[in-house]
């Protein structure tokens, strides 16, 4: 499922939370997703260097076309997240522009840190004010995250003890806003494998076989609407996010049911459109849709109890 997940969320460039015990592979899983996605044309390698070049660490001719990949520590500021200084300079998040900012241990940074990530995911660009100057910088990037469940990490195990209260789970949980998580696509949860199917020889595709499937769904993409399925707009998921009638009714009762808000309701219709153009769909159809709601780990209460 997690596999699956990270092909959905590079298909359609949607953000993504991964949520499990310790030791399941989620920073493995998130650390492999640029080996998956459409390389950098020249325009988008020059915005990247560009940024690169006016960093604290400047620019390397070795990761020319290279996809960024971030993954600053929960330790980092928000002055290292967002940028700043004099002259300013960009942050983590600019300098994962057109590429992937993961932050793991999600919980662990602190709230505040958190928060400076909802502008640049709504807008694709990050504004630094200070009492001298202004300045905005490009931050279009893809987000990862990977948390546990709870601070030991095996809140809801089948095979290890939780040692930890219902109150501690959900000042753990409480660190992430509500408005935080509504902008992320997918929350995709990582359980631990069992021995016999680790044990197991199971034949899984490569990521160049899957970065085919991603291409192929991109090209649809560029092709319909000429951006990425997570950038559609109000308007333009109405145009192009056409729906079999028993997708709408699952959805009707989907949103009846948890009370959704409108723009997790439009994530959902996103990420559906994604999981069709990867099957080649012309329509979203009800399978696509109860795939897209599995992604959204709607009922947070399961985590805490």
């Amino acid at each position: 499922a997690a596999r699956r997940a990270l092909e959905i969320a590079a298909a359609g460039r949607h953000s993504l939370l991964f949520i499990g015990p310790p030791g399941t592979g989620k920073t493995m899983l998130a650390s492999r997703l640029p080996t998956i996605l459409p390389e950098l044309n020249e325009e988008e390698a020059l915005e990247v260097a560009a940024l690169a070049s006016i960093s604290s660490a400047g620019f390397v001719a070795d990761k020319w076309r290279q996809i960024p990949f971030r993954a600053p520590h929960h330790s980092s500021s928000s002055v290292a997240l967002v940028g700043g200084g004099r002259p300013p300079k960009p942050g983590e998040i600019s300098l994962a522009h057109h590429g992937v900012l993961f932050l793991d241990e999600l919980p662990e940074f602190h709230r505040h840190v958190l928060e400076c990530l909802r502008e640049p995911l709504e807008s694709g660009s990050i504004t630094i004010s200070r009492a001298a100057f202004q300045t905005v910088f490009p931050a279009r990037f893809q987000f990862m995250a990977a948390m546990n469940p709870c601070p030991c990490g095996y809140a809801g195990s089948p095979t290890d003890v939780c040692q930890c209260s219902r109150e501690q789970i959900q000042r753990y949980m409480g660190k992430i806003s509500g408005p935080l998580l509504d902008r992320i696509d997918m929350h995709v949860e990582v359980p631990r494998l069992s021995p016999d199917v680790l044990m197991t020889d199971t034949v899984v595709d490569d990521s160049a076989t899957v970065k085919q499937r991603v291409l192929a769904a991109r090209v649809q993409q560029i092709e319909r609407q000429g951006k990425c399925n997570t950038s559609l707009t109000v308007p333009e998921i109405e145009a192009n996010c056409a729906m079999e009638v028993s997708a709408q009714r699952l959805l009707q009762q989907v949103m009846t049911r948890f009370n959704l808000s409108a723009r997790v309701y439009h994530r959902i219709v996103k990420v559906a459109r994604t999981i069709a153009d990867l099957e080649q769909a012309a329509l979203i159809e009800e399978a696509h849709v109860a795939e897209a709601v599995r992604y959204r780990c709607l009922d947070r209460t399961k985590i805490v109890t």
